[in-house]
């Protein structure tokens, strides 16, 4: 390193044309991204056979279920009691 070496102040960089003034495209989109991803939000439930769970995705902004696995028919069948493992499909061979 120089020993007279002086530091000087770096002038403001402007954004390129097309270019939003919180940053670029990708940065944008990136935010809009996580935004959109922040509403949703995972809830485990215990089903109503022992060890079994139901995953919910639910939208925090509307409450709505988004997305359930396994699905409401299936959990319904569960309830129900004649619901046994392979019942569900009729395969002949």
């Amino acid at each position: 390193m120089t020993p007279n070496a002086k530091i000087g102040l770096v002038p403001p960089v402007t954004p390129a044309s097309g270019a939003s003034a919180g940053g670029d495209f990708a940065q944008s989109r990136t935010a809009q991204d996580a935004e959109r991803l922040s509403r949703y939000r995972l809830v485990i439930e215990e089903g109503s056979r022992p060890g079994s769970f139901i995953y919910k995705t639910l939208d925090r902004v509307t409450g709505e279920v988004v997305r359930q696995l396994p699905r409401e028919q299936i959990v319904e069948a569960l309830s129900a009691g004649h619901y046994t493992p392979g019942s569900a499909v009729d395969v002949e061979f």
